[in-house]
């Protein structure tokens, strides 16, 4: 049979000794394996665990002694209140609204866009539009005042005007957007400085 041939033992000439030795090999082989893994077995950790496995400070520990500094943006503009919101997202994000006295300070300055994306040929005017946020952010670190990330982060979010005449609903979407839109950053920013904390890139 086929599956016999496979293993050995029905081969001409050397049937259960060939089983033995592919017995012994395949045992041989799955040691070894054994013995690599073994060492990387306790390497891997949650992400956001409650502690790490050398005792060290967690990575929620980590993120909650960051200090947020408040984004500029001109009073009274629509970037004002976006940037209110963002750093609102980020204090939750990264200290659940419980900040620890700060190792690092976060700054940050934004930029908005509007993009009409579908027009209608009739009335000229937008049916769907983009909103985007595009944020540079520096961490700095308190001990020694240098920045140890420097990055950028973007977001484009996409929104229906429904009906040409309702300008509440368009304004209504459009706050909707940029509320998404602040999410998406927040997040991104989240990500990459547990990425440095983690890592240390």
């Amino acid at each position: 049979m086929w599956w016999l041939d496979r293993t050995g033992l029905n081969r001409t000439g050397s049937g259960p000794a060939l089983d033995r030795r592919a017995v012994l090999t395949r045992a041989a082989r799955g040691a070894v394996l054994l013995a690599l893994a073994a060492p990387l077995a306790g390497c891997f950790q949650p992400l956001y665990g409650s502690r790490t496995l050398d005792g060290g400070p967690s990575l929620n520990a980590a993120l909650g002694q960051i200090d947020i500094s408040q984004i500029p943006a001109p009073n009274g503009t629509p970037e004002a209140r976006i940037a209110v919101e963002l750093r609102n997202q980020l204090i939750f994000g990264l200290s659940g609204g419980n900040p620890a006295p700060p190792t690092h300070r976060l700054d940050m300055r934004i930029t908005t866009s509007r993009v009409s994306v579908i027009v209608d040929t009739v009335t000229a005017r937008a049916d769907v539009e983009n909103f985007g946020i595009t944020a540079s952010y520096s961490l700095i670190d308190l001990n020694t005042g240098k920045p140890v990330v420097t990055d950028t982060a973007f977001s484009r979010v996409s929104y229906d005007i429904p009906g040409q005449q309702q300008r509440f609903a368009r304004q209504r979407a459009l706050r909707d957007a940029e509320s998404r839109a602040a999410g998406v950053i927040a997040e991104t920013v989240r990500n990459r400085l547990a990425s440095y904390f983690v890592a240390g890139t």
